[in-house]
């Protein structure tokens, strides 16, 4: 199993960084790419809890928030893009007459459109920053750096459930592991990418924090429904949801950081 998700990562690792280091639109397209394939093993996930989401109309409204935050200046058409497929949306729902609870599947096509495009957008909207392509950068590594730790710890010496609702496997002497090896490398990680080690600092703390909460968002929805992975997309690695939870909380975090205090 290690040796598969050693692999799979060799594989992603240059393909990930190409994109982020091309940024503009090979970026952009990269992250609209990602949020597709997250939103629909999202809509599928929630199909078996018999929520019936329109994966085409989330997909385009999830694609407005992406692209807007790439062009600002096709903001206003792509608002009312948004505004036109969200109307639709509801009134595609309202006449599904073979739905018992249309509205629960309208709310669940919604949310997935604010979960992998708004959030989603923020990694363009990052990017788009000076420096954004450290800042960036800074939040992927941080993330896995402390994914990792927590990994390694909890399967060393992890005793205590921290969630054993939502994730049987997670414990609290990893996610503990996991937040000292983030808070302490992150900023070695900003100091080689030239960019101020206390500002490391916080952001592997702010990182350390929010990851887990990502991990167990995604992980709730999995538990509904009783499914391990949320999809077999990559091996050693499920879906591509399962890559993105953490990050999903974490590259907002850091954007808003960097925006409002750096």
């Amino acid at each position: 199993m290690l040796r598969t998700r050693v692999l799979s990562a060799i594989v992603m690792i240059p393909v990930v960084a190409g994109a982020l280091y091309l940024g503009g639109w090979w970026f952009t397209a990269a992250i609209l790419l990602v949020a597709g394939l997250a939103a629909s093993e999202f809509y599928t996930l929630l199909r078996e809890a018999n929520l019936s989401a329109n994966r085409f109309l989330g997909w385009g409204m999830i694609a407005t928030f992406i692209l807007a935050a790439m062009q600002m200046s096709w903001k206003p058409w792509l608002d009312f893009a948004f505004t036109f497929l969200l109307l639709l949306s509801l009134v595609w729902h309202m006449l599904q007459k073979d739905r018992a609870a249309p509205g629960n599947d309208w709310v669940a096509t919604v949310a997935g459109t604010l979960y992998f495009g708004w959030l989603g957008s923020r990694f363009v909207a990052l990017r788009m920053l000076p420096d954004g392509l450290w800042w960036v950068a800074l939040a992927l590594l941080s993330t896995w750096i402390t994914d990792s730790g927590a990994y390694f710890v909890g399967r060393r010496w992890g005793r205590r459930k921290l969630a054993p609702r939502l994730s049987p496997k997670k414990t609290w002497e990893g996610a503990i592991g996991g937040w000292i090896v983030g808070v302490a490398l992150t900023p070695l990680v900003a100091w080689a990418f030239g960019l101020p080690p206390l500002h490391g600092l916080i952001v592997g703390a702010l990182v350390a924090t929010v990851a887990p909460f990502g991990d167990l968002a995604e992980s709730m929805f999995k538990r509904q429904v009783s499914a391990k992975d949320s999809s077999n997309l990559i091996p050693g690695h499920g879906g591509m949801l399962d890559r993105i939870d953490s990050l999903l909380f974490v590259v907002p975090i850091v954007y808003y950081y960097v925006v409002l205090i750096v």
